[in-house]
Formats: structure tokens, sequence, C-alpha cells
């Protein structure tokens, strides 16, 4: 993998996140992506060279892998604030996990437009992050899992329309991206990593599927932590990848696998993260896209993926915040805040967690294992 020279990477935004929400008792009710924006400008790390607001992605462009009637019924949804019971059932609009809410169609076409475009962006090459993607549990004819549209799937096909011929999708969000492994399950083209908590929604990415060869699930025990992950992405992800040669890598980094994330029982810091990242980039793929994903503690996915994007440019990370990016810290509100009302002082003054080592469990040593006699075989 021999890599043009980049330019500075580029950061897809939108202002639709700061005012939208699925609902006041929704997990996504909270700011995410616009604290990442702010954080990332408080500290100096956003000019607005590498700054590009998202355009909304008009219906005809989601036909690529959503089906117009889906599409029809998600407009129809919006606009009308309601679904029938016929609808609810067919497509998943309307339920508790993808609710009825003013944006609901706006929202995630701005984050599907994002994708689209960075497909066409990275072209010549080149890295992109988009935070407000990485809903990786839509389906063609249907939403799931806070997902109503399928944008990482969107961009890989945007990818390959502008040259892209071998992609690594890699996803380190705490759910099983089983959207995306439906889009390219036996393709051939295509290599997709997960690790995702095992037992947990949706259930699906088992140690054993392969989805025809191309895909590599790694369930993982609760308490998962930073050493277990190190060991992961040195055994099995960055030999992967590399061995795949791909000329584009996507990189969901769902921001649920910490330890004070409320839908996930992972304990990783977010340093793990970082450090998957770097990996990724030492690799020098001609292209490189990473998306958001999950994440429901306000403030610890909008440290994190301020300090992806940080990782992204080479910043160092301060120990102590300087009062700007403080202040957008504590400004944040979170009702149910698993810490309670009294949050810990390092989630206003810092971005980097203290690292999060342990022991390695004997589930773990056995998946990357088995990973591994999978990718010798397929030598």
């Amino acid at each position: 993998m021999t890599a043009p020279p980049r330019t500075q990477p580029l950061f897809l935004g939108s202002e639709i996140y700061r005012g939208s929400s699925y609902g006041t008792w929704h997990p996504l009710r909270v700011p995410r992506v616009s604290t990442a924006m702010d954080l990332s400008r408080a500290m100096g790390w956003l000019p607005p060279a590498q700054y590009l607001t998202s355009p909304r992605a008009k219906p005809a462009a989601l036909h690529v892998w959503h089906t117009p009637d889906y599409i029809a019924a998600l407009q129809q949804a919006e606009a009308e604030q309601s679904v029938s019971d016929a609808v609810r059932t067919r497509h998943g609009l309307g339920t508790v996990s993808n609710p009825i809410y003013p944006e609901m169609f706006r929202r995630p076409a701005t984050a599907a437009g994002a994708s689209l475009l960075a497909g066409e962006l990275l072209k010549d090459g080149g890295t992109i992050y988009h935070p407000g993607g990485g809903t990786h549990h839509g389906f063609p004819d249907r939403a799931g899992g806070f997902c109503y549209l399928n944008d990482p799937v969107l961009a890989m096909l945007s990818l390959r329309r502008n040259g892209a011929q071998r992609i690594a999708y890699l996803d380190i969000d705490a759910h099983h991206c089983d959207g995306v492994e439906h889009a390219f399950a036996g393709d051939p083209d295509t290599l997709l990593i997960s690790v995702h908590e095992d037992r947990r929604w949706p259930f699906t990415g088992a140690l054993e599927e392969d989805g025809g060869g191309n895909c590599l699930n790694l369930p993982l025990p609760r308490g998962f932590n930073d050493s277990e992950m190190a060991l992961i992405r040195d055994d099995v992800i960055l030999p992967a990848v590399q061995g795949f040669a791909p000329d584009a890598i996507v990189l969901q980094c769902g921001a649920d696998a910490v330890t004070e994330d409320p839908l996930s029982r992972l304990t990783l810091s977010n340093n793990a993260h970082w450090a998957v990242l770097r990996g990724l980039m030492n690799l020098n793929a001609p292209r490189l896209l990473v998306l958001g994903g999950g994440g429901y503690n306000p403030w610890s996915v909008g440290r994190l993926w301020t300090g992806v994007w940080a990782t992204l440019n080479g910043h160092d990370i301060p120990d102590r915040l300087p009062e700007a990016a403080e202040s957008v810290l504590r400004a944040l509100q979170w009702e149910k805040a698993r810490a309670g009302r009294n949050p810990p002082e390092h989630w206003f003054t810092t971005l980097r967690d203290t690292p999060r080592p342990g022991p390695i469990s004997d589930t773990v040593r056995q998946g990357v294992r088995h990973l591994q006699g999978r990718l010798k075989r397929a030598v």
C-alpha cells in the first residue's frame, strides 16, 4: 500500500446534530457531534479550512442501497410525525429504538450525504473524519438500532464508485455491525472486522460467523479492557488489514465500549480507540475514512471523538484542557448520568482517560487464536 501525499484531514459536520434529538427519554437525546465540533474548535484544532458542512442526501441517491419504498416511508413519517401499524411492522419506524422525531429523515440523510460525499472527496486519496456517521444497523428496507439509514454502506459504495477497489472496514463499536455485514458478506474485495460485546443486541456476529469468508467477528466478554484490545489490535486487526492490502480503510469508531457508557459493559479507556486508529494510520492506505457510531454518555463520547480528530492531525493532547474547552464540557447536561448528579472532575478537565489495563481472559485469547488460524489458512 503506497499512499499518495496527504493533504490535511477534513472534518465533515453539521449543525443539525446540535438541535436534533431522538426524544427526551431516548439514549440519543445527548449531544455528541456538536460536542466534538465545539471541543475541537475550542482547542484550536478545527480551522475553517479543515471543516466542511455536510450536504443532505437526496432520496434518489439513497436508492443505491435503500429501497425506494423505505425512503418514501421515512420521508412520510417525518412529514406526518406518525406511522401506520403496517409501516411500523414493515420498516421498523415508530418503535422504541427508532422513534418518530422532527428530523427523522433530515438528520440521517445528512449523515448519509456526508458519507456519500466522502467517497468522492477521497477519490485521489486523503483522510476524512465524519463523526455523525457510523449508523451500521440500517437495512435496505428497515431501520434498526437507532439507525434509519446505513451510511457506512453508502460510504463504501461511494468509495468503490470513485476508484477504491479493496476496502477494509473495521468496527469497534460495542454492537455488531449487522447491516454492514448484510451488505458486504461474501464480497472478496471487502474485509469486514467487528469487535463487539458478546450477548448484546443485535445478537449477531458470532466468532464462527465468517459471512462467506470475508468477515472476522470477535465477540468480547464483559469487562473487556485496554490490554485485551491491544492484543486484538496487534495480533488480529493490523495483520489482517495489512495482509488484505486495501486502498481504502473505513473505521467505525463507536464510543460505547468505554467504561462510562450506559449501553455496554465493556471497560475500555479512550486510549484504546486512539491506539487502534494510530495503528491503521501507520498502514498508509491511500484513503482513510473515520466514522462515529455509538456512544451515549455525552462527556465520554465528546472527549473520545475529539481525541480521534487530534490523533488524525497529530496534535498533542494536553494533560489539562484550556478554559474554553473545559467550558464546553461543563455546559453539558445528562439527567441520568451513571455517575449521578456529580460527574467526576476529569470529565471536565481532560480528554484522555486513565488507561485501563487488565488481565487477558481465556475467552479473548481463544478468539484471537481462532481468527489467527483463519488468517493463516487464507494466505
